[in-house]
């Protein structure tokens, strides 16, 4: 098998990803000159595909913008993003459907880019914020909501318990992201990823801290992956 990827000098795209593995490439936008974004999204879409970058900032994604005006930037979740003439980007493909949690208004950045990013993979999603473990009253009062979704992600930063309880609750896969939200022992989400880690529910996978991105990746790969895409060479 000979993938094919297309050399941009900066960057090396892999333009054979969707064959492999059913979604296409998304580019990590941190530390990205507007310039890079511009020319790797616009080859993207010059391919059919539609272009998504995460972690983009709100100057960086202007200046961006300037060089391709057919980009969408997304604030909460810092997306950027363009899509081919007459493709929809949020279009769902699948029935299958998930619930993305967050404890705090605090954890919405991660969980939002979550979300969003799922969306983009064509999952149908439910959100469900402020739900944490202090007040789980609020939890119980979307429980048929949450447990209507065939998985589960949730976010969660200070104590990171809420994924714990979760998983207690429901029968569908949860994957758990750890925010650098917290006070000082936190430890800029050390602390949430190590409960979640240490979960006593089953069945709590754990992705790493504030990657939302990675949550939604796994989602779309338990609801909609199957045999590969390609086979061997």
């Amino acid at each position: 098998m000979h993938d094919r990827h297309t050399d941009l000098g900066f960057a090396m795209i892999d333009d054979d990803r969707r064959r492999r593995t059913g979604l296409p490439e998304v580019a990590y936008g941190a530390n990205k000159t507007p310039a890079q974004l511009a020319v790797i999204l616009g080859h993207l879409v010059s391919r059919g595909e539609k272009g998504l970058a995460t972690r983009v900032g709100a100057e960086q994604a202007a200046a961006a913008q300037a060089l391709l005006p057919s980009l969408v930037y997304e604030p909460m979740p810092r997306l950027l993003w363009v899509v081919p003439d007459g493709i929809a980007p949020f279009t769902q493909t699948s029935t299958r459907r998930l619930a993305v949690l967050c404890a705090g208004t605090s954890d919405l950045p991660v969980a939002e880019e979550a979300a969003r990013c799922a969306e983009w993979f064509g999952l149908p999603v439910d959100r469900v914020w402020d739900v944490g473990v202090a007040g789980l009253h609020r939890l119980m009062s979307k429980m048929d909501v949450i447990r209507g979704a065939d998985c589960v992600i949730v976010v969660a930063g200070m104590d990171g318990a809420l994924p714990s309880v979760v998983g207690g609750l429901v029968m569908a896969p949860i994957i758990a992201v750890p925010t650098s939200v917290g006070y000082g022992a936190s430890f800029h989400g050390v602390a949430a990823m190590l409960t979640m880690l240490n979960s006593c529910a089953p069945g709590v996978s754990v992705v790493n801290i504030d990657n939302g991105f990675g949550a939604a990746q796994c989602a779309w790969r338990m609801l909609c992956g199957g045999a590969s895409p390609v086979s061997p060479a």
